[in-house]
């Protein structure tokens, strides 16, 4: 069973941001099917800033904790720097994860990147910059 430092545990306990935001403006859906972890994430963009940040996950205590960890870091950010949450970034802010659990972040910064990407393809679609 792998050891999980306190900060992971703290957010899997309690997880922040948890549940889905009506009308997103973005939304993105990752899945690793060897785990069966799935992540979706919502975004609302105010100004080029992640106004809210929420998500639903379905996996392991690692997963959950990832997830919300992500969604606190990109919350008020810009666009561009919530692009740059990365998996070692977030593992982190985590105080680390087990070796076998590292994929776990790879899964929350790749459903941020693809909520971002869901909200930037409508903008160009509406023309709006």
């Amino acid at each position: 069973m792998p050891i999980y430092s306190e900060k992971v545990m703290e957010y899997f306990m309690n997880p922040r941001n948890v549940g889905e935001i009506d009308n997103p403006d973005g939304v993105g859906e990752v899945g690793n099917p060897v785990c069966g972890d799935m992540m979706t994430f919502y975004i609302k963009v105010k100004d080029k800033r992640l106004e809210d940040v929420k998500f639903k996950t379905f996996g392991c205590g690692a997963a959950i904790a990832v997830s919300s960890m992500v969604s606190e870091m990109a919350k008020g950010k810009t666009l561009d720097e919530a692009k740059k949450i990365t998996p070692e970034l977030v593992a982190k802010e985590l105080d680390g994860l087990p070796k076998n659990k590292f994929h776990c972040s790879n899964l929350g910064a790749q459903a941020l990147s693809k909520a971002i990407d869901s909200y930037l393809k409508k903008q160009a679609k509406g023309g709006k910059k």
